[in-house]
């Protein structure tokens, strides 16, 4: 088995979403007492989340790129970025690492394929709806396209998200705001909905909603595991 470098802690909530779905999948491919063999750089989330806010990616990048650096000269075979948002820097974590990355929008895509869905709805904080390195990935490279939130269901979003579940909040408030945007979208003509920030899944399941839903974080940590094994 191959060894799984994760840059998580942005947030630690679902980085432990990741380490236990890794491990479970691990253990159900393999049997007995078998968990993978994996590498976690945990960042400080506060730090993240203020340089965002500044729009700081430079220093993000830097921040990135040394993580998954330490995890490549620590032996990770591959880089999991454990979050959505953070795909923004992949190209500049490839361009300075010599492992390969595994892309949580490439990971989506196949599942959303494997329904034959042509157009999807897509909830995240407001860089992922709003800006182009996921939905324009899931275009350009396999031809889905995304439809987003309105302006201020990106903001409640985004608010749910921040204020909320990277804090370990859960809200059927906010569950309800975000089962109406879901619905919303649904009528905008999107057959399933990703789930595209990795703290979601965490208030919205299929409990809740007959609407199919692509956990990415569940689809991504599933992945790690199928790459580590081939």
């Amino acid at each position: 088995m191959k060894t799984i470098g994760l840059i998580g802690g942005m947030s630690w909530e679902s980085s432990s979403l990741y380490y236990q779905i890794i491990n479970r999948t691990t253990q159900k491919k393999l049997g007995g007492v078998h968990s993978a063999k994996c590498l976690l750089y945990s960042v400080d989330f506060n730090e993240i989340a203020l340089l965002q806010k500044e729009g700081n990616w430079q220093k993000l990048g830097e921040l990135m790129i040394e993580a998954a650096q330490n995890l490549e000269k620590g032996g990770a075979d591959f880089i999991v970025v454990c979050t959505n948002t953070m795909h923004k820097l992949s190209d500049q974590i490839e361009k300075n690492t010599s492992i390969p990355l595994v892309h949580i929008g490439d990971a989506t895509a196949e599942k959303i394929k494997e329904k034959n869905f042509k157009k999807v709805g897509l909830l995240g904080t407001s860089f992922t709806m709003e800006q182009d390195f996921f939905k324009g990935r899931l275009l350009d490279k396999h031809q889905i396209e995304t439809v987003i939130p309105d302006e201020k269901q990106r903001v409640d979003i985004h608010r749910i998200i921040y204020d909320e579940l990277v804090k370990g909040i859960i809200n059927s408030e906010s569950r309800n705001i975000i089962l109406e945007i879901i619905s919303d979208l649904i009528d905008q003509g999107a057959e399933g909905i990703i789930l595209g920030c990795t703290e979601i899944e965490l208030l919205i399941t299929n409990e809740f909603t007959s609407a199919e839903l692509f956990n990415t974080a569940e689809i991504h940590a599933k992945k790690a595991v199928e790459f580590a094994l081939k």
